[in-house]
């Protein structure tokens, strides 16, 4: 099982100090020259509202490029060697910053084309504004890896059937919904599950939502893997 992600705060406070020992080479863009693409461990732009990280954070990573042709059509290759420990989160991201309470909508869709090998899930990554919470959903995974903390049995939410976990890494509560079995496109309905999380079982109250993220969370993908998102739409009111 692979440990979970740490909080954004505790990735930001590891920047200074990870050295990526690989050298990081070029991926091999789709057939259309792509818009934006970038190896730094760092690298991001904004795109039609979105913010896409490359953001290699784990100890001991490989090689890992970005590319986007839009903030909605975009794509990874890593290589990061089979050991444990998550490596890299590559995500597009929105702000939202809005209180539960006062959204009456917020729902993404999603198409991505993802490898049959290495130990990743593809994930929302959601976070209050004080980086207090972070609710993940996975919509899908592969290999070695698990959520953090303990199970809360079995919920249907948001147009999916999902696992749920609860646990912290020290530096914030994280709340884990695993998709009962994988898929490569769909549609959440977010909100549900935050006001599920809020009013039925009282883990946290009105809080205001920051950052709604999508993307590939990474072990492993020794050797060279391609992750890409064909579309992406995250809506909210």
């Amino acid at each position: 099982m692979a440990a979970r992600t740490l909080s954004r705060l505790t990735r930001l406070a590891l920047a200074p100090a990870l050295a990526i020992g690989a050298t990081v080479g070029l991926a091999s863009a789709p057939a259309s020259a792509a818009v934006w693409n970038s190896c730094d461990q760092w690298g991001n732009t904004s795109l039609n509202g979105y913010t896409l990280y490359n953001n290699i954070w784990g100890s001991g990573a490989g090689s890992q490029c970005i590319w986007a042709n839009s903030g909605t059509n975009w794509g990874v290759w890593a290589d990061h060697p089979n050991t444990g420990g998550i490596k890299s989160y590559p995500d597009a991201k929105k702000v939202i910053n809005k209180s539960i309470t006062s959204l009456s909508s917020l729902t993404s869709s999603y198409n991505v084309t993802v490898p049959s090998s290495g130990a990743y899930n593809t994930s929302y990554d959601i976070w209050d504004t004080d980086y207090d919470y972070e609710i993940m959903l996975w919509v899908n995974k592969t290999g070695a890896v698990g959520p953090l903390g303990t199970s809360q049995g079995t919920v249907t939410l948001g147009g999916h059937t999902w696992t749920v976990y609860k646990g912290s890494n020290g530096a914030n509560e994280v709340f884990s919904f695993i998709r009962t079995s994988n898929s490569t496109s769909g549609t959440v309905n977010v909100l549900p599950i935050l006001k599920w999380i809020k009013d039925t079982k009282g883990w946290f109250g009105n809080e205001t939502i920051g950052d709604v993220q999508f993307g590939y969370e990474i072990t492993s993908s020794s050797g060279g893997l391609n992750f890409q998102t064909n579309n992406l739409t995250l809506s909210s009111s």
